[in-house]
Order: C-alpha cells, then structure tokens, then sequence
C-alpha cells in the first residue's frame, strides 16, 4: 500500500521554518499590537521591493484586494470589467460587489489565459477596466494586455493570487499593470496561517486611497475622521510577520516547484496527458500543475483510488455558476471545454522525484484518449474575429 501524496503539503514547508514561525508568533504576542502597526508596514515594503513597484496596500484577503482596487478607480454601476471565464469566482465577485457588470472573455485553448484579442473584442463604451488573471502561475501576455489598455483607456489590474514570483520578461506580477491583487491563502506560493491579501501598484495616489478605504475611510493624520466609505480590510500584524518569515524562502520553493513541473512535462510527452503551455516571456510560478485528460472524473477516481490526491481547477466556468446566470453571458467554448477534462495534481516544495514519478505513471496508465482542445480554438478565434469587427466602432467612443 503506498503513502499517500496530498495535493499541498503544508507540513513539511512549516516544519522547515518551524523555529523562524514560532520567533514570529512570540515577537507579535509580545507587542500586543495585533492589527497593522511596524511590523505591517515593514511586510508592505518588503513585498513591494519583491514586486518591483513603489507601494504596497496589505489587506484582509485577495477578494477584498480586488474590490479594494476597483474602488480606488472609481469604478461601480453603469461600468463593465472585462474577466476571464476560466477563474476563480473571486474575480467576478469582486465586480459585482463594486456594483460593476463583469463581461466574460473566453481564454486561448495553450494556455487557459485570456488575450489581448479577446480583451479587444470586449471592449465597449462602458468598459472601465480588465482584469487579467495570471492563472496557475503563468502572467498573462501584459505586452497585448496593456496595449489594449492604452489604446481605449482602460485600467489593468492584475489578479495576481495564484502568480507570486512569477515575472513576465523579467518583471514581477505585481508590477505589470496599473494594480496587482494578491491572496496569501495559505495553499499559495507566499501563503499566510490565514486569511491575507495585498495590493501592489506604482501609483501613490491608488495606494492612499486603497488604504483609506481598507481601514474605514481614515486617513494616518486624521484617525478620527473618516472621508471615505471604507471598510475593515486590514491585515492582521501575526499574518504580516508571518509572511515576513516566508517571504525569503519564496524563490528557492518557486524553483522546486518549476523542477517538479518540468519533471512532469518530460513524463507527459508522447502521452494522453496534455501540459498547459507556457509562454517563452513567461517564468510561472508552478502555483498548480494542471493537465488536460479525457474522463477526468474517472481518471481521478483512480488516482485517488491509489493515494493520490487531485483537485479541479476549475469544474465549473464563472459564467455559468447560477450566481452570475442573470448575466446572460455568451458561450465561452474553451473554457467550457477546459472545465470537463482540466486536473491538478499534486505540486509542492517538498515534493519527491519519486513522488512526481508515480504520480505521472500513474495518470498515464489511466489516461488513454487526448483532449480535442484545438477544436475548440478554432471556433474561438472565429468568434473572436466577428466580435472584433462588430465592436471596433465603440473603441472610438468616449469613455
């Protein structure tokens, strides 16, 4: 009977810093200062010299650094976000929460990612701002996304949740568009013992207000009054400290886990078992490893049957969850496609190469047919070409 292999092994990362966690805890307890205060502040510029941009925002979890960031730019009714299909629900969440209409992009069928294209072809008179999901670790291409932000004037946030190290031609998410959005959930690359978000951006401005409003509408001189509708979204002074510990082990565990996907890859080729693709700009953060297999339910009926741990990233596209069935989307083939045959398997710091190597048998002893994924592309780029020259009068309207 083999060992199990748990999709995330959190014991073994905090066993390797056991005695740094346990300083950390006695440091915040000693203080009594539990919410925001030095030792906050001091996490907050250690993340934002890690992404590479001026200012950084902690805040109570990711969903509330997106919200926070739609927010800070003004963005509510009568505005549309662009989103992908294929995320996690937080990202539409947060739209709607602002009051904004989120408009669904299908994503490119090699990398699960959405396309300055499909950005292109989403953009109306009331589109205020996309949000580009750096999906699994891999950025999104932010040359095209970015282009398209310039040419109509939209703002470019950065869900940055699953993508912490990951870069971009050299460049850390984070710092790749106007706003970035992290979750340290405590499965992520830089993951805290609980809820933590931050907020990462060049624009001082963006960041003042972000804090205004995560702290109920203060402002530092003035504690006592409140110019802004906020709310309490501040980090917690142990999360910071905690994630202080972590943060100099980040890259050294992002390298593990690039080993560990590279590893699968070589497994996988001439296989049933198809990889997500990574761009040659792109340096992923390995936050999942997802592959595409047909009857994935029942491939990972089997895996589990063996002591294999999986997850579904994600089974059910955003726009057809019945939160959002109002909406009324259109159809989002690849991703739709993506949802019945994506599966994550188990990737973690502390992952063994024998560990990887029974996975991979494993999956392809079970795996027999490939994924028609290319089908589903062809239909995409059509709608995406119609769609363009359908909505290329709007790009000349006013914002």
């Amino acid at each position: 009977m083999h060992a199990e292999i748990p999709l995330v092994d959190l014991d073994a990362l905090h066993a390797e810093i056991a005695a740094e966690l346990n300083e950390a805890w006695h440091r915040v307890t000693a203080t009594n200062h539990f919410v925001g205060g030095a030792l906050v502040e001091k996490f907050e510029a250690e993340w934002a010299a890690y992404c590479g941009v001026s200012d950084c925002v902690g805040v109570s979890d990711g969903t509330a650094a997106l919200k926070l960031a739609l927010q800070a730019l003004g963005i509510g009714p009568g505005d549309e976000v662009i989103v992908p299909a294929n995320t996690f629900i937080a990202t539409w969440e947060a739209v709607t929460a602002v009051g904004a209409r989120p408009v669904a992009v299908d994503v490119d069928p090699a990398t699960l990612l959405i396309t300055g294209e499909a950005v292109m072809a989403a953009v109306t008179s009331r589109t205020a701002a996309v949000i580009a999901v750096h999906l699994y670790g891999q950025p999104v291409d932010m040359d095209a996304i970015n282009n398209v932000g310039r040419r109509v004037g939209i703002a470019v946030i950065e869900d940055a949740a699953q993508a912490h190290g990951a870069t971009w031609r050299g460049r850390r998410a984070g710092g790749l568009g106007d706003i970035g959005c992290f979750s340290f959930y405590p499965s992520k690359n830089l993951g805290a013992l609980g809820d933590a978000g931050a907020v990462t951006t060049n624009r001082t401005d963006i960041a003042e207000r972000i804090r205004s409003l995560s702290n109920h509408g203060r402002i530092p001189t003035l504690p006592d009054r409140h110019i802004l509708q906020g709310h309490n979204h501040r980090l917690d002074a142990l999360q910071a400290a905690l994630l202080s510990v972590k943060l100099p082990h980040l890259d050294r565990w992002n390298r593990a886990r690039t080993r560990i996907a590279d590893r699968y890859r070589e497994h996988f080729l001439d296989s049933a078992v198809d990889t997500i693709a990574i761009s040659p700009a792109a340096v992923s953060s390995h936050h999942l490893a997802v592959v595409l297999v047909d009857d994935r339910d029942e491939v990972r009926h089997g895996l589990n049957s063996q002591g294999i741990r999986t997850g579904v990233h994600y089974a059910v596209p955003c726009h057809l969850q019945p939160a959002f069935a109002a909406l009324q989307q259109a159809p989002m083939p690849v991703a739709e496609l993506a949802a019945d045959c994506i599966l994550s398997l188990p990737i973690f710091p502390h992952m063994t190469t024998t560990q990887v190597d029974r996975v991979a048998a494993a999956i392809k002893a079970l795996a027999q047919t490939r994924v028609p994924i290319g089908a589903a592309a062809a239909s995409v780029a059509t709608a995406i070409s119609s769609s363009m020259v359908a909505a290329s009068p709007l790009l000349e309207q006013p914002k």
